[in-house]
């Protein structure tokens, strides 16, 4: 399929129970206004979290709706998605520029991840997924998943939270009121009005309250304004964000590599996601988006954006509006390009003040955190096995705790990095040691990939109406597998 998509019966909304396959479209107004609804549901995630890593998030906008195009051209239009920021590098970035990283180091190893993640896409489309599978079963992904995000606990709580700890308090309460009072599409974008939300706040206290003074983002006690509109004047309304080029280290790159397991994962469940919503087999596809995800963000970050994901908000807007038309993620990325085109945009964005972020991230980076568990769960992980249970929890505490291991000055791992290798290798190593009724525990428990679990598994196959289901950044819309939006499967 290329670009011509046949019109779907008169190209108005199609009636309950019908859909609009990926090679369709509506009448092009309505395509329009579908894609706008897209921009919207990426917006919040594709630009908090490269601000929370100290990249350009005008430009990650920018190179969001590239990446999308690129995304939709490898898969041959056969899997709708929008790729967005991905919040999985977040943890690794933060440990790149607590080793004294800067944005070219950090844009450099998330390069480094992209190529790595498209070469596990070729290896998923020729040898399948089990390969996959039986390197990284649910027990070790869901632990790597966990250390990730729990590891970025302490950028929350000692970075963001303390430069204004009375906004982040009611900017964080909320998005927990929003994301469970709020019904369909508004509680999609919880985070992105939660924000909304805690802008407007510290432009009032400023008006009213006066300076604050506290921590500021330097990590030094000052006397400020909430935040300073001066950057926003002072930009031009069209012209190019600012470019950044990467420079490489292997230590850096170490850091954000195991967010590679989650991506993976991710990728895996949001195609069977669409594979269920659109009743066709997109098994063949699955390695095509991985590869594409990879690409993808090997494009972006080439040139300072962010590393990309597909997002499981638009999986929700397709799930709400039952239109899978590839059109309106092309309509999409074209909208997000030409915002990136808009330096007073991306200035407005940057002066998100800190407390605003406090508010935001100990819910977000909870959120990943907790997926692991989740992944668990679902796959049923028993822990009285010794095989999850010791090796696991060791892997777990050095991510979460930083522990670092030097070998040279010039050569250490430490937290995420060396959490996910002493999960995945002493997983692995416990399971050869251990006697045969442990090893037989495992496909009871449908912890390890012969009892027919899969890599995806856990990280969401159903996009459901239900705000209450979120997906592995807390986006609301991504479950198990089942129909979308059944009341049976309702959390």
């Amino acid at each position: 399929m290329a670009f011509g998509w046949k019109l779907y019966g008169d190209g108005k909304t199609p009636p309950l129970g019908e859909a609009v396959a990926p090679d369709e479209r509506l009448s092009w107004p309505r395509t329009v206004g579908i894609g706008a609804q897209h921009v919207v549901a990426m917006f919040g995630a594709t630009f908090v979290f490269p601000i929370v890593m100290g990249l350009d998030p005008n430009l990650a906008i920018m190179m969001s709706g590239v990446a999308t195009i690129i995304f939709l051209l490898i898969v041959k239009n056969r899997v709708p998605s929008y790729l967005g920021t991905s919040a999985a590098f977040v943890g690794g970035v933060a440990a790149i520029r607590a080793n004294g990283g800067d944005s070219s180091d950090v844009v450099g190893a998330l390069l480094v991840a992209g190529v790595v993640l498209a070469l596990v896409g070729l290896l998923i489309h020729f040898a399948g997924l089990g390969v996959i599978n039986r390197v990284l079963p649910p027990a070790v992904t869901g632990a790597v998943v966990m250390l990730i995000g729990f590891n970025l606990a302490p950028v929350a709580a000692g970075v963001y939270w303390p430069q204004d700890q009375w906004v982040a308090l009611a900017t964080m309460a909320f998005v927990i009121v929003a994301s469970l009072a709020l019904r369909g599409f508004l509680a999609r974008i919880s985070i992105l009005l939660g924000l909304i939300f805690g802008y407007l706040l510290s432009v009032l206290l400023d008006a009213t309250a006066g300076q604050i003074t506290s921590v500021d983002g330097t990590g030094a006690v000052s006397t400020r304004d909430r935040i300073n509109f001066d950057s926003v004047a002072g930009a031009d309304w069209f012209g190019f964000p600012d470019f950044t080029g990467p420079s490489f280290s292997l230590n850096f790159s170490l850091l954000v590599i195991p967010a590679v397991i989650a991506l993976v994962a991710e990728n895996a469940g949001h195609v069977k996601a669409v594979s269920e919503m659109t009743k066709r087999d997109l098994d063949p596809y699955m390695g095509r988006a991985v590869a594409a995800d990879g690409i993808a963000t090997v494009v972006a970050t080439s040139v300072g954006g962010s590393p990309t994901t597909t997002y499981a908000e638009n999986i929700g807007v397709m799930a709400a509006t039952r239109v899978y038309s590839t059109a309106a993620y092309y309509v999409a990325a074209l909208v997000a390009i030409l915002l990136g085109l808009i330096p007073k945009f991306g200035a407005l964005i940057n002066i998100v003040p800190g407390g605003v972020l406090g508010g935001i991230t100990v819910v977000l980076y909870g959120m990943i955190g907790l997926l692991g568990a989740k992944i668990w769960k679902e796959n049923r992980v028993d822990f009285a096995n010794p095989i999850n249970l010791v090796p696991l929890a060791a892997g777990i505490i050095i991510g979460i705790g930083n522990v670092t291991l030097t070998f040279t000055d010039e050569y250490v791992l430490n937290g995420i990095a060396l959490g996910s290798i002493v999960a995945v290798v002493a997983w692995h190593v416990a399971r050869a040691l251990a006697p045969a009724e442990m090893k037989a525990a495992l496909l009871r428990e449908g912890a390890h990939p012969a009892a027919g679990s899969t890599f995806g598994h856990g990280v969401g196959d159903e996009v459901s109406s239900d705000p209450s289901s979120v997906d592995e950044v807390g986006r609301p819309g991504v479950l198990d597998g089942k129909t979308p939006g059944s009341d049976a499967h309702r959390r």
